[in-house]
């Protein structure tokens, strides 16, 4: 009888850590995404030229600082410091699209094609509680094989590779949404702010890659 009690409390105990993990992950994912586009829109505004290789190194800098300070004061800031780079590098290509005849409408429907993709695979990971661990192997070899893909982009001028590149991570990004939110959901993860890190670049990177299909199924050339 008394370790029925016990399972039960550590049942309590452990679904009400995962709510509020849950919680505070989507609300500072909200706060960072609402400060991304902020980011973006002044970058926009500005007409800030493009990054290139400072941007991926600048990434992978405050990346790396992160993972080091995820437990520390600085987590919240770094975080927000983090966001509003990959906002404002994502300016000068979000301007690119808007300089075609219809850009307008493809950052819309990008946009809108991403928020319902990442609603609907979280609602659905949510509901079903399934978990998708069995995932983790499968998209960490999908995400070599697309760097490959990107490396080799620079060497041989295949027609439609880069197409077909960013279709290949936007399903990756599809799986990746599950699988975050069944970490989130399972104890993978109890540290929000990486959390949030995770869904925040799956999110960017699931934007970009439809943008970059959009605009080119919405061209002429």
């Amino acid at each position: 009888m008394q370790d029925q009690v016990q399972y039960a409390s550590n049942a309590r105990e452990s679904a009400l850590a995962t709510n509020k993990l849950m919680r505070n992950t989507y609300a500072l994912l909200s706060m960072t995404l609402i400060f991304s586009a902020v980011m973006a829109v002044v970058a926009i505004a500005t007409n800030a030229t493009p990054m290139g290789w400072l941007g991926l190194i600048g990434m992978f800098a405050l990346l790396f600082i992160l993972g080091r300070m995820q437990n520390s004061v600085w987590s919240l800031p770094l975080v927000f410091l983090f966001t509003g780079f990959m906002g404002y590098s994502l300016g000068p290509i979000i301007n690119m699209y808007l300089g075609m005849a219809n850009g307008g409408q493809i950052v819309a429907t990008a946009m809108a094609m991403t928020g319902i993709t990442f609603l609907g695979l979280s609602a659905y990971a949510i509901a079903s509680r399934r978990n998708f661990s069995m995932l983790g192997g499968m998209l960490n070899v999908g995400i070599w094989v697309v760097l490959g893909a990107i490396i080799a982009s620079f060497f041989f001028n295949v027609p439609g590779l880069h197409l077909a590149i960013s279709g290949v991570i936007v399903v990756l990004m599809s799986g990746f949404i599950l699988y975050d939110t069944s970490r989130m959901i399972h104890g993978g993860e109890t540290n929000y702010v990486m959390m949030t890190v995770s869904l925040y670049l799956n999110i960017y990177n699931l934007f970009i890659s439809l943008l970059h299909i959009v605009g080119a199924l919405s061209s002429d050339d």
